[in-house]
């Protein structure tokens, strides 16, 4: 078989995700003068068109930077060294999140998980009950666990919080759930909502957000944890050089520019259906391979299975990476593989940003190539099973 290999390869990684040609050429421009009007004006257009993303009327911050660094922002501006946050566990990132927290002189209250379930709401409004001193400042939940494929529901911990009558902070990672499933931050009481550009919004990554409460903005004002770059106070300014802390990502405002239009073209009602209807198909082609009893969904609960992300267990004695490694090299489909525990065990399927029919049915057919190819037992028909729920046959 030749190593020359030609056509594109399909990519359903659980991020990067495909940049549109769009987004594309909208970056493809020459250096430009970040303090001149028309780009302080495109910015500024950026700023304000991102809030409708998060359903805020809040500010929201931009830095150059990945989720991590939303994840320190988020802390940094509003808590101060030794006070303690809940961390509900669901997957890898959530467990990181934390392990963040711990760096950055915090204490962490872990209810623990089991990666295939996601946050129990009793568990966390008995947890916050009993916290009686109220030294619980922050509740840390991450939306969609792109290591396990697990969402949960930021309603139901939102009421959990309530009930309990706790005044922490409610701090979501929305990274891999916004634009690609409901979220409406200001409607379920979101303090602190954080995402970066390289998922559901369709950018290369590079960008970093934090939307922003009243209650988290009143909270930076007594926060003592250090900060500097990430000082949400030092930002709330039209000024280009200090917004941004120094020179602004220019040509990742142009590309956020274009995916901020697209999304609004399509619609975000329909952002989310289309995302449903896709990961409808990929689940019915997964309800197939998994009828033989060795392969399976890592989230048990068909309701927390993400329209992000799709997690698959091998049957026992298979490698995951061995199916991952088949698919991108003879079949030319790029997934995820298993992080930490689920090393070796799990490989996922990425569907959010820009895709469509044919881009998911090529990706399913790669991947059951691959299964075919190394013998992993499996039911056969999953890529038409797919075909089957998206023609309503």
């Amino acid at each position: 078989m030749s190593d020359v290999k030609r056509g594109r390869e399909f990519l359903h990684t659980p991020g990067p995700t495909n940049i549109p040609d769009r987004i594309l050429n909208a970056m493809h421009q020459p250096a430009v003068d970040f303090t001149a009007l028309p780009f302080v004006e495109m910015t500024r257009s950026c700023f304000e068109d991102i809030k409708h993303v998060f359903q805020t009327q809040g500010p929201v911050f931009m830095y150059a930077a990945n989720g991590h660094g939303a994840w320190e922002a988020a802390m940094s501006n509003t808590l101060s060294p030794g006070d303690h946050i809940l961390v509900p566990e669901t997957g890898n990132f959530s467990m990181k999140w934390g392990m963040m927290a711990e760096s950055l002189d915090l204490v962490i209250e872990h209810l623990p998980g089991d990666w295939r379930h996601g946050i129990d709401p009793d568990a966390v409004e008995q947890h916050l009950r009993d916290d009686d001193e109220g030294r619980i400042k922050a509740v840390l939940m991450v939306h969609v666990d792109t290591a396990s494929g697990v969402i949960s529901s930021v309603q139901a911990i939102r009421r959990a919080m309530d009930n309990a009558k706790h005044g922490a902070l409610f701090m979501v990672d929305t990274i891999a759930s916004l634009a690609t499933v409901e979220f409406q931050m200001d409607d379920w009481g979101v303090d602190v909502a954080l995402a970066a550009s390289q998922k559901g919004l369709m950018c290369p990554p590079g960008i970093g957000f934090t939307a922003c409460s009243d209650k988290a903005m009143h909270a930076t004002q007594s926060a003592r944890l250090p900060r500097n770059y990430w000082d949400w106070r030092e930002r709330m300014t039209d000024a280009q050089y200090i917004r941004f802390c120094g020179t602004a990502p220019i040509h990742m405002l142009y590309g956020l520019r274009e995916a901020l239009d697209m999304l609004a073209e399509e619609g975000f009602a329909q952002v989310v259906a289309r995302h449903h209807r896709l990961a409808s198909a990929i689940r019915a082609a997964v309800d197939v391979w998994c009828s033989q009893g060795g392969m399976a969904y890592n989230a048990l609960i068909p309701e927390q299975r993400s329209n992000s992300i799709t997690a698959i267990r091998v049957p026992t004695g298979y490698n995951a990476e061995e199916v991952r490694t088949v698919a991108r090299e003879r079949y030319q489909v790029a997934m995820g593989g298993g992080l930490e525990q689920l090393k070796g065990d799990v490989f996922r399927i990425g569907h959010m940003g820009d895709l469509n029919e044919p881009m998911v049915l090529g990706a399913l057919a790669g991947i059951e190539a691959a299964l075919q190819y190394l013998d992993v037992p499996h039911g056969r028909g999953g890529v038409v099973a797919a075909i089957d729920y998206l023609t309503g046959t």
